[in-house]
């Protein structure tokens, strides 16, 4: 089979990497690429939002199936347009990824179906976004309603603070059009989860569990991220959580949107607050999660090819899906100063050695090459540094070994990733 996996960061190296073991694969080509997945696939230069670009490559290449990483293309519509040339997309339509491009369109959704989420005001206004912030006392979260790289998110805890962000997203234009509207939200409390299942519009499946750290700094201190480090499996979920999650959110969702004509294909990650009224939704995003890929998709036992070809040929009822029993840690080591003002272009230590072991994966989110073909940072989160353990307490020591090796002193990373 000829897979094109679309994207270029930890998430699609960690995909890219799953994919590459499977006896089905003929030829796996990635667009764009990074330099780590250069080393088993071929990669090519096309950005994720040149919809054009990419379509052609796949036609080019002649590929059975497109994975779609990111959830730019998918908002974009890239799977439709792949459909419009016969090909078969991996990912939701750009319709049904509203559910992660539009919080507005996702929480009205979950309202009309009873799907536990926390109380929201959407608001196009400052004086609207005021009012709600004042009935909330200041203890809210507020949040652009599309697409801001993850940094959308302001978690608030006085009235001056949640105004702050509501002017810089409103009249500061922050985040650009996906800010010129907002949800100013109910604040919920506990423990938090991401429960990533896969779907062919009518069945799901759950395919693993993680918890991610989006906080910059330890002890869940510092700006929001696009994630610092995650742990699979999710240490607060149970079997009966699990149960809960899968009948009152996933499998409500799946239905919901086919009830509206809207069939939801490929993967549905639910961001749950795990709260003392049960789980709610605090988000859904419409593709893997990263860095949740990197520590789920290495405990993946099923061959990942199969689970996206029957997703695709919607025959994904009767296939089974099966983890190791092992935990998987990664720790993401950033650019100083990330996720505000940082430097790129700064020369990595050889990644050589570690490459080697078998319980550690070094996936590469932010990284290319410079004229003299040393690897060099690209982006504010450089490198995943994944490690497969018996426990949490093998795990970690493992994983932190590996980022103290690679000892690069222009990043930082968090100390307390898994830590229980």
């Amino acid at each position: 089979m000829n897979i094109l996996v679309v994207g270029g960061g930890g998430r699609e190296h960690a995909i890219a990497y799953s994919l590459s073991k499977s006896l089905l694969i003929k030829k796996l080509i990635v667009a764009p690429g990074n330099p780590g997945i250069e080393t088993f696939a071929k990669c090519y230069p096309i950005a994720v939002d040149d919809i054009d670009g990419q379509c052609k490559l796949a036609k080019d290449i002649k590929a059975d199936i497109v994975f779609i990483g990111p959830e730019i293309p998918l908002v974009l519509g890239l799977k439709d347009k792949l459909s419009d040339i016969g090909i078969n997309a991996f990912g939701p339509s750009k319709e049904a990824a509203q559910l992660e491009g539009s919080k507005t369109f996702s929480r009205n959704f979950c309202k009309r179906y009873n799907i536990p989420q926390p109380n929201f005001k959407y608001c196009s206004d400052l004086n609207t976004a005021k009012d709600q912030i004042e009935l909330l006392n200041g203890y809210c979260v507020v949040k652009a309603d599309g697409l801001a790289a993850g940094k959308g998110v302001v978690v608030c805890d006085t009235v001056n603070e949640a105004i702050e962000a509501s002017t810089q997203m409103l009249e500061d234009n922050k985040f650009g059009d996906a800010g010129k509207s907002i949800l100013v939200e109910e604040r919920i409390t506990g423990i938090e989860a991401s429960v990533f299942a896969v779907s062919d519009g009518n069945t799901a499946i759950v395919l693993g569990t993680a918890q991610d750290h989006k906080r910059a700094y330890d002890n869940d201190q510092g700006p929001n991220t696009g994630g610092m480090g995650a742990i699979s499996p999710a240490p607060a979920l149970n079997e009966e959580l699990n149960k809960n999650i899968f009948n009152n959110i996933i499998m409500p969702t799946i239905n919901g949107m086919r009830s509206d004509g809207i069939p939801y294909e490929g993967i549905l990650y639910a961001g749950v607050m795990l709260t003392d009224q049960g789980p709610k939704v605090i988000e859904f995003n419409c593709r893997f999660g990263d860095p949740e890929t990197q520590v789920v998709l290495p405990r993946l036992r099923t061959d990942l090819v199969d689970i996206i070809h029957n997703t695709v040929t919607n025959n994904l009822e009767n296939t089974p899906i099966e983890l190791t029993d092992n935990t998987a840690i990664t720790v993401v080591i950033a650019s100083k100063g990330y996720p505000r003002t940082f430097k790129k272009g700064i020369e990595l230590p050889s990644l050589n050695n570690l490459n080697k072991q078998d319980d550690i994966f070094i996936f590469h989110s932010g990284t290319a090459k410079n004229d003299n073909e040393n690897l060099i940072s690209s982006g504010g989160r450089v490198l995943s540094v994944t490690a497969i353990g018996n426990n949490v307490q093998d795990c970690r020591h493992k994983a932190y070994k590996a980022v103290e090796e690679i000892n690069w002193n222009k990043g930082f990373y968090r100390r307390d990733i898994g830590k229980v």
